[in-house]
């Protein structure tokens, strides 16, 4: 089961790390076109600002579960390697916990806040704002679903302090 949940973990996030890549990719194409607009060729474009925004957003939010899938997010660890290894282990599972805990929480009620976005529009593009505020409740799900996996691919076995020895 636990090898399952870390292959399920790696394709999901290698799929997430391309969607990302692509969305900064299309961000910094963006921008260099509202630079280009501003100060070279003057067309007055309204839009780059605004989908630079929406971009950004869409791939810092979905960047989330890369962090959980490789152990890169925040975490107690001086406080936590300091406790004995039996500690450790079950503090390190209550805390994949309440992460999880917490982007259920965000799941549950960015589902209703992005269904809100239907009646708005965006300034610029005049398009419905719930693509853009769908971003909220499809980060969380994919990061629960990642923080299901990794915590059971790791099973409080993701804090040992990992030490190289440096070569001589």
């Amino acid at each position: 089961m636990r090898t399952w949940a870390g292959n399920a973990s790696a394709r999901i996030n290698s799929v997430v790390e391309a969607v990302v890549a692509a969305l900064m990719l299309a961000l910094v194409l963006d921008v260099w076109l509202g630079v280009a607009d501003r100060y070279y060729f003057h067309w007055q474009l309204p839009w780059p600002e605004e989908f630079a925004r929406y971009l950004m957003i869409w791939a810092a939010l979905l960047a989330v579960s890369c962090g959980i899938a490789g152990r890169e997010h925040i975490g107690l660890t001086a406080f936590i390697d300091r406790l004995p290894k039996p500690m450790r282990r079950s503090s390190l599972i209550a805390m994949d916990l309440l992460a999880l805990a917490l982007f259920l929480y965000v799941l549950w009620y960015g589902i209703p806040f992005a269904n809100s976005g239907a009646s708005r529009h965006a300034m610029i593009f005049g398009t419905s704002l719930r693509p853009y505020y769908a971003a909220i409740p499809v980060a969380a799900a994919v990061a629960s679903l990642q923080m299901i996996l990794v915590l059971i691919r790791d099973l409080g076995d993701h804090s040992e302090p990992e030490f190289e020895e440096e070569a001589v």
